[in-house]
């Protein structure tokens, strides 16, 4: 069941972030933690049950061991996942389905993601994966702005839960994650 997280669980879901995402496709801790203080960002995740904790996890007070998590951003006209991974240790478990599975029948509006380019056989593995849990891969080329101060843009797609977008549902969507989510003007 995908719970709500605070800012004292915040250190192991940064953890899987680090493990699962490229250095541009993530903020640094404080700017991450920071994002706490936006009123449309929510971080959920799916605790881990007896699950022994693997590797350095330095989580300061947090008593909470993560299987995964979704970090979302729900806008007035869709949500937005920001973030989604499963712990390395859990991955091809069946608990990515069941957190997406999850999520997605708490949220009555469109819900999008960004993926990479299907370049190789993981990308396209990830890619079948969104495909297989009901989202559509859009073609409409996208860059994500740089996420942080000194990151890189990143060459993306946006995929829509349960039906494609048209260009003028991924322009206006576009708009307002550049705005909101990066912070700058859609002209990348």
């Amino acid at each position: 069941m995908l719970q709500r997280i605070n800012e004292t669980d915040f250190p192991e879901i940064y953890r899987i972030m680090q493990a699962s995402f490229s250095d541009d496709e993530y903020r640094p801790y404080d700017e991450q933690l920071a994002l706490f203080e936006e009123p449309e960002y929510w971080i959920y995740y799916m605790p881990a049950i007896g699950m022994e904790r693997v590797g350095n996890h330095s989580t300061g007070n947090s008593t909470m061991h993560a299987a995964g998590f979704l970090a979302v951003w729900e806008f007035e006209s869709f949500t937005y996942i920001e973030h989604f991974a499963v712990d390395p240790v859990l991955r091809n478990s069946g608990t990515g389905s069941a957190m997406l599975q999850e999520l997605v029948k708490q949220y009555q509006k469109p819900i999008c993601l960004e993926v990479e380019l299907p370049e190789d056989e993981l990308t396209r593995r990830r890619i079948g994966f969104y495909e297989r849990n009901g989202f559509v891969f859009n073609e409409y080329p996208y860059i994500q702005p740089p996420i942080s101060k000194g990151k890189s843009p990143v060459p993306l797609r946006i995929m829509t839960y349960r039906s494609e977008i048209t260009r003028e549902e991924f322009q206006k969507m576009k708009e307002i994650l550049y705005r909101r989510v990066y912070k700058c003007e859609a002209r990348i």
